[in-house]
């Protein structure tokens, strides 16, 4: 079943890939509200089936979710980020216009996937440039506060986690942190710094993170689930 379309009456193609390393099966939904399963090589055709059928209610929730961020860009709106101020306007090319802290992205309309796709490489390398310049210094500050020792730390923009720490204590940061609130940052923070003394989601884990986020650590993860991953 691998590499294989499935046309599905309420939520569009759907395209099926196996994956050795997946232990379970897994949907995505990109911004183009195009859906992605992996799943173990061990699952039957039916049983991966049966799972998306079983999940259309949530695939089509999330694919009106990316339809929704997408409609939020409006000619003359402006994202705020962490340390810019980012104004969409309407021109006869594409271009960009930076002054001060105020960055102009020129675009001839927003209805076409050519404009949707310049917004989104220009949004990717603002949150790379701040992500490199807040994150590196924000987890080395918590990681002496805490008592916590990494190997070096690597910004990246990806689609599946937010972070995540190597067995050698290498820590991966995902520069779409830049979207999120400020506590929500120092949580993921966090949570990779615990991932240096513990390898796994266990008792202990969530106890350690209880105690570095104020017995927040179960609330704050589900506040980082109504984040997206995706620049737009």
């Amino acid at each position: 079943m691998s590499g294989k379309v499935v046309q599905f009456k309420n939520i569009g193609i759907v395209t099926f890939s196996k994956n050795r390393r997946s232990k379970n099966i897994k949907i995505s939904v990109k911004p183009d509200k195009s859906v992605l399963v992996s799943f173990p090589f061990y699952c039957s055709s039916e049983e991966v089936l049966a799972f998306v059928q079983n999940n259309e209610e949530w695939i089509w929730q999330q694919q009106r979710k990316m339809e929704s961020r997408r409609s939020k860009i409006d000619i003359n709106s402006e994202i705020k980020t962490k340390l810019h101020s980012v104004v969409f306007i309407l021109g006869e090319d594409y271009n960009i216009e930076t002054k001060n802290d105020v960055i102009r992205i020129i675009v001839p309309d927003l209805n076409s996937d050519k404009s949707h796709d310049y917004i989104e490489n220009i949004l990717i390398q603002i949150y790379r440039f701040e992500a490199k310049k807040i994150l590196p210094g924000k987890l080395a500050e918590l990681a002496e506060k805490h008592g916590f020792k990494y190997q070096r730390v690597t910004i990246r923009n990806n689609k599946r986690n937010w972070g995540s720490c190597s067995s050698k204590n290498n820590i991966s940061l995902n520069l779409q942190m830049m979207k999120l609130p400020d506590e929500l940052i120092e949580y993921i923070l966090l949570h990779e710094l615990i991932h240096t003394k513990i390898k796994n989601h266990g008792a202990k884990f969530w106890e350690q993170l209880n105690e570095v986020t104020g017995n927040r650590a179960r609330e704050l993860a589900k506040q980082v689930k109504q984040y997206s991953t995706y620049t737009l």
